[in-house]
């Protein structure tokens, strides 16, 4: 079996360019696996976790590994409740944008769910967000126009138990 070299904490600056280079050139896999090098040199580095969850998020859709649950366990690394709320909405909107783009029947139920709980999550983040960072608020809006523009609506149905005869 392999053994994962580890990198020196001097060299994680640089990695975490790299990283990001990654995410940008649309190789998510590129940059979680450096996320996770950076990670194992320095547990603590804040914008490696970060980097990692949008790298995870980054690959909803494309395989069925378990992402959403993988990027919510990075969620309490983060540095405040600011941080934990905006990137949970990140998650949950990703999800949602992966499924709508799926276009699976029936999704838009999903869809709709995903996005208000993301919204929920914008919400909180915009009560605890440092002055001049409205990024929170520009996220909620994004959702709240997929949802108007595509008339994305609950699911109306409940599911009743049938009674037992």
């Amino acid at each position: 079996m392999f053994h994962i070299k580890r990198i020196a904490r001097e060299s994680i600056p640089a990695a975490l360019e790299k990283a990001e280079r990654y995410r940008l050139l649309g190789e998510p896999g590129l940059a979680e696996s450096i996320c996770l090098d950076i990670l194992d040199a320095d547990p603590q580095d804040a914008k490696a976790i970060i980097v990692l969850l949008l790298a995870i998020t980054d690959q909803f859709g494309a395989s069925s590994s378990g992402g959403v649950e993988r990027a919510r366990k990075l969620l309490p690394r983060l540095q405040n409740e600011y941080e934990k709320n905006y990137y949970a909405g990140i998650i949950c909107e990703r999800e949602g944008l992966s499924i709508f783009n799926q276009g699976m029947k029936g999704g838009q139920f999903a869809v709709y769910e995903w996005l208000t709980e993301a919204m929920e999550f914008f919400e909180k983040a915009e009560a605890l967000r440092p002055p001049g960072n409205d990024d929170a608020l520009l996220r909620w809006n994004t959702c709240a126009r997929l949802i108007m523009s595509h008339q994305l609506e609950p699911i109306n149905e409940k599911y009743i138990e049938p009674p037992l005869e």
